[in-house]
């Protein structure tokens, strides 16, 4: 029946995605069909093919997107049509996440299947939250249970006499609206009431929050605290340790929600140095590259390179496009003859050194007049033939001043920023429901199209930029610019985010 289709029962893990497993990552860029939870990070959706049919399943609490019918007859379905299909499942598919439940439905109806475990957020949670599952001073073992157990089934199936008497440390997932009604019951039963207990939501993510008490007061913490779903309940005397081993919600940027806006292939760079620092970020690009206008003049200008004096690379993404096509015409890079090399920027260089190439020129500030006064401080440029690569639709100032300086200039056109218009991973929907306190912008054209998606903008959120021409854009644009950096590039625009915050 399956005609070569496959299902793959996927753990996308606890929600930071570092700690996506290296098979998970892979079927999902190979995946044709994917159907994704709300636990799963939608983040991951970025690593799929761009053809690939993207699914949302809901099952956020309170929600039903699709029934549980529905998920597992759309799974059978689609591998059935000889597709390959990816169900990413918050965790582990096998820890309380149904996941045995569709894995019966796919093999009764003769369709293959795979298993991809997941770190379970019983696990990873705690973890975060500087809570060891076990010590050989506190307990030799480690229960898991469910607080969200089969509606349909007439009564529970959680001894909790048997968990008084076991100890250790338990942990509950899916629980944290009946955490009342469950701490009452192990209360009944003997537990003691100064057991310590925590509860940490939206674990290994940027938005962690850890709530600590005892078993006799955490579930009146909890409805003050409006602490709610998705959490993790710990109950243990491991829980104490908590204070010792802390080291995740010590990060600086902890529980700031930041946007990226840049291109969905570099967009990972700058993000994962926040997430490094603790922030949860919402990756929204609003550019995307595309090939130039006219290619096939670009690549009769890239085919002619060794006839120049200089190239002037403005971006790593024209260093990249160059050598795409040069590579297509040569198999040598000594082809490129004895052209020097200027480049704005330490991660246009760094692309240019990629290539084992040397970079001649390049200023100490990142903009093109900065490039400008470079050349003069070289002496007269007069006659100099020099090719500068760089967008459509640019800013025209480099090759402005260097022909006013005397030299001969062509400009290579490498590619062109265009509005992104795709949103597979909801993250417009998730501004304007949850907003953010910062958004950057790295390029002119990352304000201009993020403006004209006519989002309504959050109350609050700042403005970062990386640096002048960027910001002269964002007040153009009748805005405030919050942080500039100082060094104008990725590193500097970290660096300033944090020093931003901590004040």
């Amino acid at each position: 029946m399956s005609k070569n289709g496959q299902v793959y029962l996927v753990g996308a893990g606890p929600g930071d995605l570092g700690l996506v497993t290296l098979r998970a990552k892979e079927r999902i860029e190979h995946a044709v069909v994917i159907v994704y939870d709300h636990p799963a990070n939608p983040e991951m959706l970025s690593w799929a093919r761009e053809d690939a049919e993207i699914i949302y399943a809901g099952k956020e609490a309170g929600e039903a997107q699709l029934s549980q019918q529905e998920i597992n007859t759309l799974l059978i379905d689609k591998a059935g049509e000889g597709k390959q299909v990816v169900r990413l499942k918050g965790g582990d598919p096998f820890v309380f996440g149904r996941g045995a439940e569709e894995a019966e439905a796919i093999a009764g109806a003769g369709i293959p299947f795979e298993i991809v475990p997941g770190i379970t957020s019983a696990i990873a949670g705690p973890a975060y939250a500087g809570i060891p599952m076990t010590h050989r001073a506190h307990n030799s073992h480690v229960t898991f249970f469910t607080g969200h157990e089969d509606p349909a089934k007439a009564g529970s199936a959680i001894d909790y006499a048997a968990l008084a008497k076991l100890g250790g440390t338990q942990v509950m997932l899916m629980g944290v609206e009946r955490l009342g009604a469950v701490t009452n019951k192990m209360l009944k039963h003997g537990v003691r009431g100064d057991l310590p207990v925590a509860l940490i939501r939206w674990a290994t993510t940027g938005q962690q929050e850890t709530l600590t008490g005892t078993l006799s007061d955490i579930a009146q913490k909890a409805v003050a605290n409006s602490f709610e779903a998705p959490a993790v309940a710990v109950f243990g005397d491991v829980v104490s340790l908590r204070d010792t081993l802390t080291w995740y919600e010590k990060r600086p940027l902890l529980g700031k929600r930041i946007v990226v806006t840049r291109t969905r292939k570099q967009a990972s760079v700058l993000s994962n140095k926040l997430r490094a620092l603790g922030a949860y970020v919402i990756e929204l690009p609003t550019i995307r590259i595309e090939p130039p206008s006219d290619l096939r003049e670009f690549a009769e200008l890239v085919q002619d390179a060794h006839v120049y004096d200089w190239i002037v690379f403005t971006s790593a993404n024209g260093v990249e496009a160059f050598f795409d096509i040069f590579f297509k015409l040569y198999d040598d890079v000594r082809e490129i003859g004895g052209v020097r090399i200027a480049a704005i920027g330490p991660a246009t260089a760094q692309r240019v050194k990629d290539f084992h190439l040397h970079v001649d020129l390049q200023p100490e500030e990142f903009i093109a007049e900065a490039v400008v006064r470079e050349f003069k401080k070289l002496g007269s440029i007069e006659n100099e033939r020099v090719l500068v690569v760089r967008a459509e639709k640019a800013r025209d100032v480099l090759p402005k001043e260097l022909s006013a300086a005397g030299a001969i200039v062509d400009e290579a056109f490498a590619y062109r920023t265009v509005a992104e218009t795709s949103d597979t991973s909801g993250a417009q929907r998730q501004l304007a429901q949850s907003g953010a306190d910062l958004i950057t912008f790295t390029s002119s054209s990352t304000v201009e199209n993020f403006l004209a998606l006519g989002l309504p903008w959050p109350k609050g959120m700042c403005i970062a930029s990386i640096g002048p021409i960027t910001s002269k854009t964002v007040r153009d644009q009748g805005l405030n610019v919050d942080i500039e950096a100082r060094r104008h590039d990725i590193d500097g625009l970290v660096q300033a985010i944090r020093e931003f915050f901590a004040l």
